[in-house]
């Protein structure tokens, strides 16, 4: 099957999505979906075909489609957001995933888990223990994805808001990792950065990764190691803790 990247548009309410350990700004609405097309677009440029959740204008947090699911070849993990608020957004998001045939599971109360906790790195699926998701959707999780032989890994995380806020892998499977914010020895040696920005990447399907256009000197460094890069401006999305990994689920056969 075609890879497919799973998305949902910049809500109008964006301006009023949640923020919890940064400073709050003015958001641009029509700048953020204008960098959302461009993040669309370069999706589509390393061959994913884009499905679209269905629009949910009074959902402020929506576009950060990333959070409602987990998915594991065919088989899919739906969420129960931290954030009480944006549980409505899992129902769009299992639509899709039904149109596209997967199993789908469900984490379920008590349990709450977001999806950008969860970071899959070949067989270990790391999983964040912070303000979002809590030790019984870590539980949950584990149990769904053992048949899979898949194995779950805690991490405790500090003053940041998903696990992938501080720290995604390569194609090669090398993190690149923000240390303060994650437990210590949780995690294998990774490659520390310096821009917050910089340890937030996702590896497509053409062997390229996303990268935000707010981290120049990890590009360059990245690309100093021989990864080709597609860096995108997601400036609007970031002053919400948002980043490249959150704006898309991708499903790969």
């Amino acid at each position: 099957m075609t890879p497919v990247a799973i998305v949902r548009r910049t809500s109008s309410a964006l301006q009023d999505g949640l923020t919890s350990h940064i400073a709050r700004v003015p958001v641009d609405v029509d700048l953020a979906r204008r960098q959302h097309e461009a993040y669309c677009a370069a999706l589509t440029d390393a061959g994913y075909d884009l499905r679209y959740v269905e629009d949910a204008a009074e959902l402020a947090d929506a576009v950060y489609v990333e959070d409602t699911v987990v998915v594991f070849g065919d088989i899919a993990v739906l969420t129960r957001p931290g954030a009480p608020e944006r549980r409505p957004e899992v129902a769009g998001t299992e639509a899709v995933l039904r149109e596209l045939g997967l199993t789908v599971h469900r984490i379920s109360e008590p349990a709450t888990l977001d999806g950008g906790d969860v970071l899959q790195v070949g067989s270990t699926v790391y999983v964040g223990r912070g303000g979002r998701t809590n030790g019984a959707g870590i539980a949950q999780l584990r149990e769904l994805v053992r048949p899979l032989g898949r194995t779950v890994v805690p991490v405790r995380l500090t003053e940041v808001l998903h696990l992938k806020s501080a720290v995604t892998a390569l194609p090669d499977g090398t993190m690149l990792v923000l240390d303060d914010l994650v437990e210590q020895g949780a995690l294998p040696p990774g490659r520390p950065v310096t821009e917050e920005a910089g340890c937030h990447v996702v590896p497509l399907v053409d062997g390229t990764v996303l990268i935000s256009a707010s981290a120049p000197r990890t590009r360059d460094a990245l690309e100093d190691l021989g990864f080709g890069t597609r860096p995108v401006e997601i400036s609007e999305f970031e002053k919400r803790e948002g980043c490249v990994t959150c704006l898309s689920v991708l499903v790969h056969s």
